[in-house]
């Protein structure tokens, strides 16, 4: 049996170091990083800027939501730590999903923003949205499922880590 190199197959690269699957592959993480980093951005953005969010009580308020999960949630005691200061845990949330946002779209300390940010969709998951049912319908585990592929992979393309990464690989090739 012979076997030959197939001509008819189109081999488009970038860096001539692979196939089009090898460029695809290597870009497969950035639509995930830009759609989560925004998301998220958005999300804690949308939290500090709703003025009947961010209060102990009332129509649409963080205390108000924490309270209402709380029989139906996980981890009841969960609720409890963040009825404490229903405010405080409130901007901790808005803040932490800005700096996982942020961390994630630029690719600063990409892996351990995405950690962060499966953190808080575990969070909001086992509170917030664990009664929906089916359980698909609500979307923290959704976020989370989508936060482990850059907890492994972090960000090795168009990040500042990447950027890092390649200026400390050029030093010791230099030394």
């Amino acid at each position: 049996m012979t076997h030959s190199m197939r001509s008819d197959t189109p081999t488009p690269h970038f860096r001539g170091d692979g196939g089009w699957r090898d460029t695809a592959g290597r870009y497969a993480l950035l639509p995930l990083r830009i759609f989560l980093g925004v998301t998220f951005i958005y999300a804690g953005l949308d939290k500090i800027t709703d003025s009947a969010f961010m209060k102990d009580s009332g129509a649409g308020s963080i205390g108000d939501m924490m309270r209402a999960v709380r029989d139906s949630s996980a981890i009841p005691a969960l609720v409890d730590l963040s009825l404490k200061s229903p405010v405080g845990f409130g901007y901790a949330i808005a803040f932490g999903e800005l700096a996982v946002g942020i961390g994630t779209l630029l690719g600063v300390l990409a892996r351990l923003a995405a950690f962060g940010g499966a953190l808080i969709s575990l969070s909001l998951w086992l509170t917030v949205s664990w009664a929906s049912d089916p359980y698909y319908y609500g979307n923290d585990l959704a976020y989370l499922m989508a936060w482990t592929p850059l907890v492994l992979a972090g960000a090795p393309l168009w990040s500042v880590d990447a950027a890092l990464r390649s200026r400390r690989r050029q030093r010791r090739e230099y030394r």
